[in-house]
């Protein structure tokens, strides 16, 4: 193995994290990257939501499952 190789192993420093993130913000935009924020935050709360309703009424759960006979 080469000895320069060696330490590229270790972690990422605060130089790598700038270019990921400036090869991020070429590849979606400026535009799309709020909208995808938008997206995550808007499906965390509805897992969220679901979460709390399962946990007030675990009955109303058992209901929705539908069984069939075949």
């Amino acid at each position: 193995m080469n000895m320069y190789f060696i330490p590229l192993i270790g972690g990422i420093g605060p130089t790598e994290i700038i270019i990921i993130l400036a090869i991020v913000l070429l590849l979606f935009g400026g535009r799309k990257i709020p909208e995808l924020m938008r997206g995550l935050g808007k499906g965390m709360k509805e897992f969220k939501n679901a979460q709390k309703d399962s946990e007030k009424d675990p009955e109303k759960d058992d209901k929705k499952i539908d069984t069939k006979d075949e």
